[in-house]
């Protein structure tokens, strides 16, 4: 066979083979860190100083400037992501949010309070709730899943990426023929900051139930 057809064809096969692949989301960030790193399973982060998202509840103010890397998503879907932080001082925090405006939001993950991690979920619709489960052995990373269905928001966590327990069920507005965000958060609102690595991060769409 002629070299010049051989690398022809491997051209066109490459063309193809790409061309096969399904396009990566286009993800953006809502108020950007100054430092983001690329890694080999996602992206490492340096987390600002005072930042949070938060809605008046017991403190009497609203903060919206906390780190948001997000995508847009349509239809039901699960989001998962292994969350490893170098928590240092009151509220840091980390893990995954889900957002609809301002005034609609999930944030999750773990929230470092008094010297323990502890795994949290903060549910917002005009104003915040907050709700904890304290973990004593100060954990490595936590692997956490949000399943958005119909009119609700189930949060599971775990320590070992096979035992996953439910941290929370919560309504969140349905959104027919409307996207949502969904992403990584963090953010330290007391503190000077911290790094923290998300890995594996996906977001994987829900097959449509069965009539």
């Amino acid at each position: 066979m002629p070299s010049f057809f051989l690398s022809g064809l491997l051209v066109a096969l490459a063309a193809t083979t790409a061309l096969a692949q399904p396009t990566p989301p286009a993800r953006r960030w809502l108020n950007a860190p100054k430092q983001v790193t690329r890694t080999p399973k996602g992206v490492r982060v340096q987390v600002e100083g005072g930042t949070d998202f938060w809605r008046v509840t017991h403190y009497g103010f609203i903060r919206d400037n906390g780190h948001f890397y997000f995508q847009e998503q349509t239809g039901d879907f699960e989001a998962k992501v292994k969350v490893v932080g170098q928590y240092r001082e009151l509220y840091d925090q980390a893990g995954l949010m889900i957002r609809l405006d301002e005034k609609n939001w999930i944030k999750t993950g773990i929230e470092y309070v008094n010297g323990v991690q502890n795994v949290s979920a903060v549910v917002t619709r005009e104003v915040s709730d907050w709700s904890v489960v304290p973990r004593q052995d100060s954990p490595a990373a936590v692997w956490l899943t949000l399943l958005r269905k119909g009119d609700y928001v189930e949060i599971k966590y775990s320590f070992d990426n096979k035992d996953f327990k439910m941290l929370r069920l919560a309504y969140f507005p349905p959104t027919p023929g409307r996207s949502v965000q969904i992403g990584l958060m963090c953010a330290a609102p007391d503190g000077k900051g911290f790094p923290v690595e998300f890995e594996d991060f996906t977001v994987s769409p829900l097959a449509p139930a069965k009539k």
